[in-house]
């Protein structure tokens, strides 16, 4: 998907896209537009396949746009980035997307039954916990994606459970300030944590998905091709061995502050597998990328050198990824199982 250079809503890119299966199965996606001064919608397409391979969106209208005090920004705002999971227990489908406001990044929870008419749960509010000698809610907070079914939390309590990745950055609002890592925590790149809401707080009342409990840190940059950070891609996908998770890997360096448009950083495709039965415990992680950018497409864009993963369909029994190239379009590739 490329950007309609006669439509304003995508002056600067569409990317990082997030998919919905209809019950019929139709299949759309849900794109990131970016307008002038880099202010974001969501936007929600129909995708065209080709042979059983997505080729094309038709019918983009708008599906979430920043239309709450707390989602606009000043040149840069709105609403960004989303991931959609679909829970078959709650029959609904989730749609985490970052909500670029007057503080900077905060994540924030949609709702929808039919992917049509979406809810809004508001921002994610971090339970405080003692334990960890600070509020995770003090900081932005970006890659927040669901798994598709409860997982025991880790007390053993069925829970409904969600990565995200907090910023130990507070330069958006106060850069000469150093920002308190959560106790145990000597690295300050930023990576992945996991957080858990119960079951039956969820079947009580819904808006419980949006104040999550019991946060982990559960993985970080380790190697080169992710010296600079990482973050959690697509929903969680159940293999035979746990979860596998695809994250984007970053290196390079960042200029002005980690919230405007970088010129200098590479994005590749990693791979975390979690245990089944405690997914804050990482199992197996790929120690090379697995895919890295090397179209034009992937290499020349808004931004340079980025392949960023946000969605997994699976369509006609293969797995597709859904990714951002270049912070300008939006590109798929085949999910491929290889022999160890």
């Amino acid at each position: 998907m490329e950007p309609d250079p006669n439509d304003p809503r995508q002056a600067e890119g569409v990317l990082n896209p997030a998919t919905v299966r209809q019950p019929d199965g139709a299949l759309y996606l849900f794109p990131r537009l970016v307008a002038e001064k880099n202010v974001s919608r969501i936007g929600r397409g129909r995708v065209v396949l080709n042979d059983g391979i997505p080729a094309a969106v038709t019918d983009l209208e708008i599906a979430l746009e920043a239309d709450r005090g707390w989602e606009h920004g000043i040149d840069h705002g709105g609403v960004e980035d989303p991931r959609i999971t679909w829970i078959p227990s709650l029959g609904v489908h989730v749609m985490t997307y970052v909500a670029f406001g007057p503080l900077g990044p905060k994540p924030a929870l949609a709702v929808s039954r039919d992917g049509w008419e979406w809810t809004r749960l508001g921002p994610l509010q971090f339970e405080y916990d003692d334990a960890l000698d600070t509020d995770l809610n003090l900081f932005p907070n970006k890659d927040v994606v669901f798994f598709p079914e409860p997982v025991p939390d880790p007390d053993g309590r069925p829970s409904y459970a969600l990565l995200h990745r907090p910023m130990w950055d507070f330069s958006f609002v106060r850069p000469d300030e150093v920002p308190p890592l959560p106790a145990g925590l000597l690295d300050d790149r930023a990576g992945v944590w996991i957080s858990y809401v119960p079951v039956d707080s969820v079947e009580r009342d819904i808006a419980a998905l949006a104040r999550p409990h019991a946060h982990r840190f559960v993985a970080g940059p380790e190697f080169a091709w992710e010296a600079l950070k990482i973050g959690a891609g697509p929903a969680p996908l159940r293999v035979p061995e746990g979860w596998l998770v695809l994250h984007h890997g970053v290196t390079g360096s960042l200029t002005g502050g980690a919230f405007v448009p970088q010129s200098n950083v590479r994005y590749v495709v990693g791979a975390l597998l979690l245990d089944s039965d405690d997914p804050s415990r990482v199992i197996a992680r790929t120690s090379e990328p697995i895919m890295t950018p090397e179209t034009e497409a992937e290499t020349s864009g808004t931004v340079a050198n980025v392949v960023f993963p946000t969605a997994i369909e699976e369509i006609d029994g293969e797995h597709f990824v859904f990714y951002g190239a270049a912070d300008s379009r939006i590109s798929v590739a085949r999910l491929v199982r290889t022999a160890p």
